[in-house]
């Protein structure tokens, strides 16, 4: 029970004590058409791993890749060669190309192992295109990984921390081709969408564009889609992006939610939740497995074993659990005492919130990750 105070602790300090809605940049709720980025993707080799790499006897291609690239480079590798590299590990290596990237400039990538290294710690990336979704390289890659985690392992024990078959490379490529971007539609317009499809947020956006410049420069064509007439000039087209990107506008309240983590029991649940009255009855049911050991002697001259026989013990337990009246519910704060009353670790509660939703008490829209 006291962890399920603490618990419904931290959801109050994530929705009891947040503040209302307060005025945003328009930069932060919305953003133009064509500034976005794009996803690169490669495949290379790692080296230098110190005996943690891949086991090439069952990841093949990382033996082909490397036979391949030593090729290029004049080194021929005899047919039929056991290549036992465990300092060498293949690699996926991705990346995110930003809007407006020019060549020469550097990018940070991802790189993670696709066979079965160990490790990727104190590996060097060699040279890797990336590609985009056309199959044309828009940047290449290469450098010393930096990975987070740390592991070692003796005589068959391991021990390790955080995840050591992935790292980062800041700036670790570099722009080669660009990415033609175009601001504006033919008809000299341009397109704002907004993050979140809102009507009212889409009509408090048009209204504080059309009152910062005095005119009716913009129209919402949707609750997503605003329609903005801009310059024709290049600069001009820029400083009018960047006015439109600094004003404020309240943006309109969400709707009520609440999202259940179903790997892990978290719970979260937003200020405009509220529960209808309803009774509730929360029982549990456990299952305890006990096995005893036991040895089991041979009858004499039989020549048979000593074995050892488990010796399993298994009961069922359930705890009935009473009708409780969960009241109506305006304030967050009444919801977390009324779910935090029924005594349901946050796993148990995925349940109670799914009954409560289906029976109609629970007046918000429930995500399950």
């Amino acid at each position: 029970m006291r962890s399920m105070l603490r618990w419904m602790g931290v959801l109050l300090l994530c929705g009891v004590c947040a503040a209302p809605a307060q005025a945003e940049r328009i930069r932060d709720l919305a953003s133009f058409a064509g500034v976005r980025e794009n996803q690169l993707v490669g495949y290379g080799l790692v080296v230098g791993l110190g005996g943690t790499g891949d086991q090439t006897t069952q990841t093949p291609f990382t033996g082909q890749t490397l036979i391949n690239m030593l090729s290029q480079l004049g080194v021929s590798i005899p047919e039929g060669t056991n290549m036992q590299l465990r300092n060498v590990a293949a690699v996926m290596v991705t990346a995110q190309l930003p809007p407006f990237a020019r060549q020469g400039q550097e990018m940070d990538i991802t790189v993670s192992s696709m066979g079965n290294a160990d490790s990727l710690r104190g590996g060097t990336l060699l040279m890797t295109p990336l590609r985009g979704v056309d199959g044309n390289v828009y940047a290449m890659a290469q450098g010393n990984l930096l990975v987070g985690g740390v592991g070692a392992q003796q005589a068959g024990n391991s021990v390790q921390v955080n995840h050591t078959a992935a790292g980062r490379i800041p700036g670790g490529a570099t722009v080669e081709q660009e990415v033609a971007l175009r601001l504006g539609r033919g008809d000299g317009t341009l397109d704002l969408y907004l993050n979140e499809s809102d009507f009212t947020t889409a009509q408090r956006v048009v209204e504080a564009i059309n009152q910062d410049f005095g005119t009716p420069v913009a129209a919402a064509m949707d609750g997503r889609l605003i329609r903005l007439k801009s310059p024709s000039d290049s600069n001009s087209r820029v400083n009018f992006m960047a006015r439109i990107q600094n004003l404020d506008v309240t943006p309109n309240e969400g709707p009520a939610k609440v999202i259940v983590n179903s790997r892990t029991g978290s719970v979260v649940l937003n200020r405009e939740v509220t529960l209808d009255r309803a009774a509730v009855a929360h029982g549990n049911l456990s299952v305890t497995i006990d096995s005893t050991p036991q040895v089991s002697q041979p009858n004499p001259l039989s020549e048979g074993d000593t074995v050892v026989v488990p010796d399993a013990d298994i009961s069922i337990q359930q705890e009935g659990g009473a009708l409780q009246m969960v009241n109506t519910s305006a304030e967050l704060m009444d919801v977390v005492n009324a779910l935090n009353a029924l005594g349901a670790s946050p796993q148990d509660l995925m349940s109670i919130l799914q009954a409560l939703k289906s029976a109609g008490a629970l007046n918000a829209e429930l995500e399950i990750i």
